[in-house]
């Protein structure tokens, strides 16, 4: 019982070794050499009257070949060798054959060659066969090899849909047996052992990058293949700001508001090519010309190639590197604008701009930034960045005003840039705390800017968030685990008599 038990399983074991080696050669191939034909049968080969040989005689090459039954027979259905399914590529088809000369001189025997294309309904799936090429052995020295080169018919090569190779032996007068050996067929296993020997799902990929076309974004561009979204593929996100920092002041967290939304680009390799972004401006509440920036957490300068789309007052001084980030930065600083007031203009009354309801409506204007990144690892310096190394929450964004680079206001526990005034932290009513993660929160954590990746409506000028939002200090008391829908417009959460 242990010793057929171990026969089963070794035999198991060549199959999946046979169908492994199948599936990873550029080629199909038949060399007979297992010896036994039920493992080509289980790697999905087909024989109708054929079996295997070893006769030291008249074996092609190695130990075994493949022999046919006596050829008294022309139909190509009497005796055969199918392959499995595959993908068809280009080339010649070759094999080796010989008859074992047991004929009479004038016998006529042959081979010939056929296509099947693949048909669901069929019986098998096999449809109706397509001859292509016929070679009639000669009717002497019938012993001798013949090496057989068959060119791929052009209508099938490089196929995108799965065909079989029928290689029938055919004859009449005589007893003479065909053997064969040495098959090589161009094209790709694809055959499913585990599947009764179907033909497995066929992948499209028009732009070859190995990302199927129905899971490609870009399935003509072999240098992108995936998008993912931030917040998401159909909606923006809020970021509002308070100013004040480190001080509470009004606390209407109006000073600056901007909706965003970013797609990322990555390849087949999932390293990212590039990233789409769009900054929508609001609001700002402010006397100050406040500006927007975002670091791109561990991300360092020199894996970007250009940055590109923002708004920079003429004379500014800040600095940038020829890629377009800011300099002086340890990872990847994109400035979207640095005055507010360049995107937006002040409607000529009233505090700021749409902040206060008596005063005119200025509309919305959107910019529309490009950062493209190192890709294929052949730039000298930098290399790619992984999507496993890069997320939504890699974007740091920030709030500075015009004359004040160096005083950062970032979302609560986000860490300052390299030009930050650290000076600042536990000063006022801040109560960052480096040694504990704490950054721009108050001793009760109320933070100095929000990020609603649902989008939000800001509070009108002079109104504090917390008296418009009426959960909002739950919220920030317990660290975000009360009232998460704090922003909404349930009953009993807000004052829509204080929001814009």
């Amino acid at each position: 019982m242990k010793t057929t038990n171990i026969f089963i399983r070794l035999f198991f074991l060549l199959l999946l070794i046979a169908a492994s080696s199948q599936l990873a050669k550029a080629d199909v191939t038949l060399t007979c050499e297992s010896g036994n034909r039920a493992i080509e049968q289980g790697n999905c080969w087909g024989f109708g009257a054929t079996s295997y040989s070893n006769s030291q005689e008249l074996v092609i090459s190695g130990l075994w070949s493949t022999k046919s039954n006596s050829l008294t027979n022309n139909s190509p259905t009497a005796c055969w060798i199918k392959t499995p399914w595959m993908l068809v590529g280009t080339g010649n088809i070759t094999l080796d054959a010989r008859l074992d000369g047991n004929g009479n001189g004038v016998s006529s025997k042959g081979i010939v060659i056929a296509y099947i294309p693949y048909v669901p309904s069929a019986s098998y799936g096999e449809g109706t066969p397509v001859q292509f090429y016929t070679y009639n052995f000669p009717s002497f020295n019938t012993k001798t090899i013949r090496n057989l080169t068959v060119p791929i018919p052009p209508e099938i090569a490089n196929s995108t849909v799965v065909y079989k190779f029928r290689v029938s032996f055919i004859g009449q007068g005589g007893n003479e047996r065909a053997y064969s050996d040495n098959y090589v067929f161009p094209g790709t296993y694809w055959s499913d052992p585990s599947s009764s020997c179907g033909p497995l799902p066929v992948i499209q990929d028009a732009d070859g990058d190995g990302v199927a076309d129905a899971n490609d974004s870009y399935p003509n561009d072999a240098y992108r293949a995936y998008n993912s979204y931030y917040p998401s593929a159909n909606s923006s996100g809020t970021l509002a700001f308070e100013d004040a920092w480190p001080n509470r002041s009004d606390y209407d967290m109006n000073d600056l508001v901007v909706d965003y939304q970013f797609t990322t680009v990555s390849n087949a390799a999932n390293n990212i090519v590039e990233i789409h972004g769009k900054i929508i401006g609001r609001a700002s509440g402010a006397s100050f010309k406040n500006g927007l920036g975002f670091q791109l957490d561990g991300v360092t300068p020199n894996k970007i190639t250009s940055y590109e789309g923002n708004l920079i007052s003429a004379g500014s001084s800040l600095t940038f590197l020829d890629n377009g980030l800011e300099s002086g930065q340890q990872y990847a600083n994109c400035i979207a604008f640095d005055n507010f007031y360049k995107l937006l203009t002040h409607p000529g009354s009233g505090t700021g701009i749409n902040t206060d309801p008596n005063s005119p409506v200025v509309p919305y204007d959107t910019l529309f930034l490009e950062i493209k990144f190192l890709n294929n690892g052949t730039a000298p310096a930098g290399g790619t960045v992984s999507t496993s190394q890069f997320n939504a929450n890699s974007f740091n964004f920030y709030l500075f005003s015009l004359g004040h680079r160096d005083k950062e206001i970032h979302l609560p526990d986000r860490i300052p840039t390299s030009l930050a005034n650290t000076a600042l932290f536990g000063t006022g009513a801040d109560d960052t705390n480096p040694l504990q993660g704490k950054y721009y929160k108050t001793s009760n954590n109320l933070p100095w800017a929000i990020n609603v990746m649902q989008g939000f409506d800001y509070p009108s000028e002079k109104s504090a968030i917390d008296e418009s939002y009426l959960h909002f200090i739950d919220w920030a008391l317990s660290t975000g685990q009360n009232f998460s829908d704090w922003y909404t417009n349930s009953p009993g959460y807000r004052n829509n008599s204080l929001i814009y």
